[in-house]
């Protein structure tokens, strides 16, 4: 998973991702469904929305994904009726929560010390293998991901991985 933060980024990724994440916080809601709206309608494959979805629907996106603090999966599910609904999260029993309440897929970390979350500490590689032992949705490991430790990442369980500097 490539998490990009415009639809030229997402573009550029494609070409190596299987599914691309539309992360942009600083957009303004119009702006992100601009985003978002050309993004899904050029990329060759899914895009899920990061946390709206109001912009996952009104761009035609693959799903959503949920931060760790943000609206209950079920809510979400409510709204997006067919679509994926992933979890953020960073623990064992967020993991196992976000399956219970409906998650497709949880993405978990970091489990490497990221740039782009400097101030949080890295769960590690024991960790990720953990939560992908502990759940039957797909696992993706986030934060530090390298093109070296993508082995690393599947020897754990996990079932890939999400990044943002790998694609850019």
């Amino acid at each position: 998973m490539a998490i990009v933060s415009s639809a030229d980024a997402g573009l550029k990724a494609a070409a190596r991702a299987t599914i691309l994440q539309l992360r942009a916080p600083q957009l303004t809601a119009r702006q992100l469904e601009r985003e978002a709206v050309r993004l899904v309608a050029s990329s060759p494959v899914p895009v899920v929305i990061s946390s709206r979805c109001d912009v996952a629907l009104a761009a035609g996106a693959a799903g959503v994904n949920l931060p760790a603090h943000d609206i209950g999966i079920e809510f979400a599910r409510g709204l997006i009726r067919h679509g994926l609904v992933g979890r953020s999260v960073h623990s064992v029993e967020a993991a196992r929560r976000a399956e219970i309440e409906g998650a497709d897929y949880v993405i978990f970390g970091p489990v490497w010390a990221s740039t782009t979350h400097p101030d949080v500490a890295p769960a590690g590689v024991e960790a990720l293998s953990r939560v992908a032992a502990a759940l039957r949705v797909p696992v993706l490991a986030i934060g530090g991901v390298t093109q070296d430790r993508i082995a690393e990442c599947h020897a754990a369980g996990a079932a890939g991985y999400a990044a943002i500097r790998l694609f850019e």
